[in-house]
């Protein structure tokens, strides 16, 4: 059976008064549900500078941990996650016409990772991002969606000129901007060690990918892995609000798909 063991940590740095992101997750109850319905870690970084990110933020990540506890048992993760993720765009939207939030313009990002037997299904929306760890050496399973990350994909930037680019905080989608979010959904097999890393901005902008898998790979424990990292950040900027969830797999059950239904495999 798939087993994991998890830590996550939420700070708003040192020069912001409040924190607009927000993390949360789905633990199954049974060995049984973990088998049909899986783990789900979510995190959410609501638009800095727009009224009310707190509250678009909370509203995307409620509504991917309710809707997945509500989806058929079963149901494969990757098709799973983009509807969620649809149906959390939706509830962003929602909220911006709720009376409580009247003339706010919410918009987040949203990154959300899904485990079950031996494999990881991840969406994300706007900048916050999933790595993979895996001996030593960080992956990312994300790529951001800023203005000037999405102009060195065509050509018109270099790395190099993304990352100081003026627009590389402006985020090219997020959920709340539009009735259709431009989800991107992967899937990734796993292995027993690796580390999934969810984060908001506010810590991979400070802290390069290889610090990431050092901390992760060098620290006693997942606590202690989050709290360094938060550390760091805060030492390095701290401008932003820092969030991170850390995913361990300790064991997986490995199992092949026929017609639509997994066997375990030996």
């Amino acid at each position: 059976m798939l087993e994991v063991e998890f830590a996550e940590l939420s700070d708003p740095g040192t020069v912001r008064a409040g924190n607009e992101d927000c993390l949360g997750h789905f633990v199954p109850a049974t060995p049984d549900e973990a088998r049909r319905r899986g783990w789900l870690f979510a995190l959410a970084d609501g638009v800095g500078g727009q009224a009310a990110g707190e509250v678009a933020s909370r509203a995307a990540v409620e509504s991917v941990l309710s809707e997945f506890r509500a989806s058929p048992a079963g149901e494969p993760l990757a098709p799973l996650l983009a509807r969620l993720v649809q149906q959390a765009n939706t509830r962003v939207l929602e909220a911006n016409h709720d009376e409580a939030t009247t003339g706010s313009d919410m918009a987040t990002t949203l990154v959300a990772c899904a485990l079950r037997y031996d494999f990881a299904a991840v969406a994300h929306v706007g900048d916050s991002r999933c790595y993979l760890v895996r001996r030593g050496q960080a992956k990312a399973l994300t790529r951001d969606h800023t203005v000037a990350a999405e102009q060195a994909r065509l050509g018109l930037l270099t790395k190099a000129e993304a990352v100081g680019a003026p627009t590389r905080h402006l985020l090219s989608r997020s959920l709340g901007s539009g009735l259709f979010a431009d989800v991107e959904v992967s899937s990734h097999p796993l292995l027993v060690g690796d580390t999934l890393v969810l984060c908001s901005d506010g810590l991979h902008v400070a802290v390069a990918d290889r610090e990431i898998a050092d901390i992760v790979t060098v620290s006693e424990g997942l606590e202690d892995s989050a709290q360094k990292l938060v550390t760091l950040a805060n030492q390095r900027d701290g401008s932003d609000n820092i969030s991170v969830q850390l995913v361990r797999i300790r064991s997986v059950e490995r199992v092949g798909m026929y017609r639509g239904r997994p066997y375990k495999l030996p």
